[in-house]
């Protein structure tokens, strides 16, 4: 369920288009005006006043920002990059995500936990789109650019490769028998150690997410435990330091496909948890989530951490950049 709080009515396209170019006059843009117009629109509304501002003013509103950014003192960086993202249309979004994760020349973990979110906790329409619009911007494809990706090993590339070129049966439709027999290939799997097997990849990639959770119901109703906690609690894939790895990966996968929520949740507290603040993690997260589940996530993290998302977050962030956050979460609780 979205947190984004649109005005009824709201202005329209033009009407907005026209208030942000106020906002965005002088050498310091007016960021509480930014976030009153478009912290406060859906995805739809997002792309009619781009297409406003583009007639109105023969440049695109994407590329101010960017020029703000550019320009930016250390206190606005993460507002800009933020509202750039925001502001896009959500596939494009992902898009620019996956490719700024796959073009990194240092890796970290963020890198895997891109590419899993976007495969994983999207619809199989969205990963759809968000691989047409890949080829369109950058004249390579998703699954090209983390085949050839130096930074991922065997047997973790080829999983990846697997969840981010799957299109899933999209309906509510559940075989129980497939249930039965999968968990207890998944069981064995884990006992033996070799999640990097092809039954684990066919099944983790390509079965639709009700079927999947039927699924993992079915592995804890047999084996009294849930299937997550059994991939993080060893190492059940082999293989070192790269079974690992594939271990972490198979884990959120996991979460992403049968229970978002909880993903990101821990996401969100993994990221300002402790010195300092994970911002590029928290924005992808907010700025993500905030049209799709965000209200699920909330309720799961105070459940989980016993605080609100937004009381956290309003206490480790600061300036513009708070404020658009906890717009996009609907205001501090």
């Amino acid at each position: 369920m979205s947190t984004v709080a649109v005005p009824s009515p709201p202005p329209t396209a033009s009407e907005d288009a026209e208030s942000l170019r106020t906002a965005l006059q002088g050498w310091r843009a007016d960021k509480a005006a930014l976030i009153g117009v478009l912290c406060r629109r859906t995805a739809a509304q997002r792309a009619a006043i781009r297409r406003a501002y583009a007639f109105l003013y023969r440049e695109p509103l994407l590329n101010c920002f960017r020029y703000k950014l550019s320009r930016h003192c250390i206190l606005s960086v993460d507002f800009w990059k933020a509202m750039i993202l925001w502001t896009m249309d959500p596939a494009e979004r992902d898009a620019n995500l996956v490719h700024e994760a796959v073009k990194k020349k240092k890796k970290d973990e963020s890198y895997v936990s891109v590419l899993v979110e976007v495969s994983c906790a999207s619809t199989p329409d969205h990963l759809m789109a968000v691989r047409n619009i890949y080829r369109k911007l950058f004249s390579s494809s998703v699954e090209e650019d983390v085949a050839s990706s130096p930074a991922l090993q065997e047997p973790l590339k080829k999983m990846l490769l697997r969840l981010v070129s799957s299109y899933r049966y999209a309906g509510e439709h559940v075989d129980m028998d497939v249930a039965k027999l999968e968990a207890a290939q998944l069981s064995e799997a884990i006992r033996e150690k070799r999640l990097h097997g092809d039954e684990v990849a066919r099944i983790i990639s390509t079965r639709s997410k009700p079927q999947l959770r039927a699924t993992f119901q079915q592995y804890k109703d047999d084996q009294g435990t849930d299937i997550v906690e059994d991939i993080g609690s060893s190492n059940c894939c082999g293989g070192g330091g790269g079974g690992n790895q594939l271990a972490g990966m198979l884990r959120s996968a996991v979460l992403c496909l049968a229970s978002p929520e909880k993903h990101f949740a821990e996401v969100i507290r993994y990221s300002i948890l402790g010195l300092g603040t994970y911002e590029d993690m928290l924005t992808r997260v907010i700025v993500s989530r905030a049209e799709v589940d965000m209200e699920q996530i909330k309720e799961e993290y105070r459940a989980r951490y016993g605080s609100a998302v937004s009381l956290d977050v309003a206490g480790d962030t600061s300036f513009g950049y708070r404020d658009m956050l906890l717009a996009l979460l609907g205001g501090q609780e």
